[in-house]
């Protein structure tokens, strides 16, 4: 009667089948992840804040931008952009020359703290930097616009919250996991084999997803569509957002929001071919290809945020950290099976278990993040 109850209260061998270590590996990942999330978003707290407007096509804009850029590497400041072309960002120029008392009558105009800088002189220059300087070095407040500041706490937070979705993208779990147990099957249990190609592949899948996510945000600079592209992938958030909230309920009606079926086949033949390290790194890159239509979503809004709020010099470490987070909990799993916290079977069992999970959080997230970024245009901090 005594292990009745217990089948009974755990039912199956799936849950019996985690064990201690299992769940020690689940809180050790989530503590992890936070901890991450919380030092970066801290960090980013301390950094001076440089709001410059400017317009496409303007050299003398485009002369403080590389200024700007070339001062990155000494000063720890964010880069805040606005397009006057939009003709809400013209409004909410005019409103920070009211706030600050200055008549702007051009761009490139720069805000920092209670300064505004006009031009792209090398004497504006050195006085922006000078500026920067003093911001990073103590607390800089912007003066109030129509009673509140335009901020830049819309784009970490949603950097983070879009990165931590696709941290927790149940397709690059299954990809992994399929690959370690190709390569375990192959060399005999050779863990540490199978540690070097985890690690590899992650480190692919990092390089591919950087490359295409740089390669977006520069089309979109050079195209010079940042207002229109990111009011559509703020309506696609919501979209994937809702999509993902349906899978918890409704899994597997009408679609799901990961690998499309017909792709997995050929995915699963891929992944199985792969028998060393090299050829781990080699299919990580194609198999980034096969992971676009279920974790592209929360990039791609993101991408659409940064070429609206951030220079390329300032985007390019966003999107350094963002698939720094999306590969960790894909190396995490790496080095937990090479530990002996679990195994490829155990971890393909949790993942199953908790499929419907991760898609609801997940779409809650991102629906949040659409929902934060439409209200950003409406309130005009962006």
């Amino acid at each position: 009667m005594y292990q009745k109850s217990i089948s009974f209260k755990y039912p199956g061998p799936k849950n019996r089948g985690m064990g201690k270590k299992m769940r020690f590996f689940h809180i050790v990942l989530l503590v992890f992840i936070a901890a991450l999330l919380s030092s970066t978003a801290l960090a980013q707290q301390n950094k001076a804040d440089v709001h410059i407007f400017k317009r496409a096509g303007c050299i003398h804009c485009a002369n403080m931008e590389s200024f700007l850029d070339s001062i990155t590497s000494k000063y720890d400041f964010n880069v805040i952009s606005y397009d006057i072309t939009d003709p809400k960002n013209a409004d909410l120029l005019q409103k920070f020359s009211v706030a600050y008392g200055a008549e702007v009558q051009g761009v490139p105009t720069v805000f920092i703290g209670d300064k505004v800088f006009i031009g792209d002189s090398p004497l504006t220059e050195q006085a922006v930097e000078e500026q920067i300087k003093y911001c990073t070095q103590n607390k800089c407040e912007m003066k109030s616009v129509d009673g509140k500041v335009p901020a830049t706490f819309v784009t970490i937070p949603a950097l983070l919250g879009a990165a931590a979705v696709d941290a927790i993208n149940p397709c690059a779990f299954a990809v992994l996991i399929i690959l370690l147990t190709t390569i375990l099957s192959a060399s005999k249990e050779n863990k540490k084999k199978a540690l070097l190609a985890g690690l590899v592949f992650s480190a692919a899948v990092y390089l591919s997803y950087f490359l295409m996510g740089l390669g977006l945000y520069s089309a979109i600079q050079v195209t010079g569509v940042t207002h229109i592209f990111y009011i559509v992938v703020s309506i696609l958030a919501l979209v994937i957002g809702l999509f993902n909230i349906k899978d918890y309920f409704w899994y597997g009606k009408w679609f799901i929001m990961e690998v499309p079926r017909a792709w997995r086949p050929r995915m699963k033949i891929l992944l199985k071919s792969v028998t060393s390290v090299p050829g781990a790194f080699f299919v990580g890159m194609l198999v980034s290809l096969f992971l676009l239509p279920c974790s592209s979503g929360p990039y791609v809004v993101i991408i659409g945020l940064l070429s609206k709020t951030a220079t390329r010099a300032a985007a390019i470490p966003l999107l350094l950290l963002y698939n720094l987070i999306f590969i960790l909990p894909m190396m995490i799993i790496t080095l937990a099976i090479y530990f002996g916290f679990t195994t490829t079977e155990k971890a393909e069992e949790w993942r199953q278990r908790e499929l419907k999970v991760l898609h609801l959080i997940a779409g809650i997230i991102i629906l949040l993040l659409g929902i934060g970024m439409l209200a950003s245009l409406y309130l005009g901090w962006l």
